[in-house]
């Protein structure tokens, strides 16, 4: 078996689980494996096959993970043949048979870059540190079930943005992005900090008290360990991705301006 590395722009996909009649992430893998005659999608994924997570509609990846098997010739470059621009494998490794994308991974990371000009670095901090811990996250995340998790996490800023690191084993559904919409609530003063206390009680947390998921497309999953695996970058695969993504991120920064032109007109 060989696990990859992926990168993608997830703002034109709906997730990266495959889903009927709509574009994502795993079906562009799907069909290029197709393509280069490793598999045919038409009988299901390939051996062995397993993904780090299932990143939601607009979440980006830089680390996310899949393993299956693969012949000795699909190198990332090659991989990348068959894959669209915006989604790049650049990193590979050999593992064993036993080996699942996602259950062995020990430890995930997500960045969240929080558009906050105006929110107190203080409340958020306070907020974060909040939810540090082993916690039962029932009102942060649709799931019923294997909602006590550990989260770990840090916080910096970085001009108008505050840029929110989390980590844990594993994550629920939307745990990442409410946990984030929290902490923007406390930072803003929207909520007070007690709402940590009682997001994080054993009572349930619906409706106009509860909280909302923050947007998605803001959100990189940016890593994931695997004890004992190490993963050989393939420089030109590399250079292909960072090349993709530096034309992506002039492009959004120009449309950026675009929009700044158009405010400040109406001012």
């Amino acid at each position: 078996m060989r696990a990859y590395r992926i990168a993608y722009d997830g703002r034109p996909y709906n997730g990266f689980q495959r889903q009927p009649d709509v574009a994502t992430v795993e079906d562009t893998l799907f069909d290029a494996l197709s393509r280069l005659g490793v598999h045919d999608r038409a009988e299901g994924p390939p051996g062995g096959y397993a993904a780090a997570g299932r990143t939601d509609a607009g979440v980006s990846a830089l680390a996310q993970t899949v393993a299956f098997d693969a012949p000795k010739w699909l190198s990332p470059e090659a991989f990348n043949s068959e894959l669209p621009a915006n989604v790049r494998a650049w990193a590979s490794s050999d593992v064993g048979d036993g080996f699942h994308a996602t259950h062995d991974a020990s430890e995930r990371t997500y960045t969240y870059h929080l558009y906050a000009p105006d929110a107190a670095e203080v409340m958020a901090r306070a907020a974060l540190d909040g939810l540090r811990g082993e916690h039962d996250f029932h009102n942060l995340t649709p799931d019923e079930t294997g909602t006590v998790r550990t989260l770990d996490g840090s916080l910096t800023r970085d001009g108008d943005f505050f840029v929110l690191e989390l980590r844990a084993g594993g994550f629920c559904r939307q745990l990442v992005r409410r946990v984030v919409g929290l902490i923007a609530e406390v930072a803003r003063g929207e909520s007070s900090f007690p709402k940590v206390e009682r997001v994080l009680g054993p009572e349930p947390v619906e409706g106009p008290g509860g909280v909302a998921p923050a947007p998605a497309y803001p959100l990189v999953l940016t890593e994931v360990t695997y004890p004992g695996v190490t993963f050989e970058t393939d420089a030109d695969a590399r250079a292909s991705a960072r090349a993709v993504f530096g034309e992506l991120r002039a492009e959004r920064r120009t449309a950026a301006r675009v929009a700044g032109t158009v405010r400040d007109g109406l001012s």
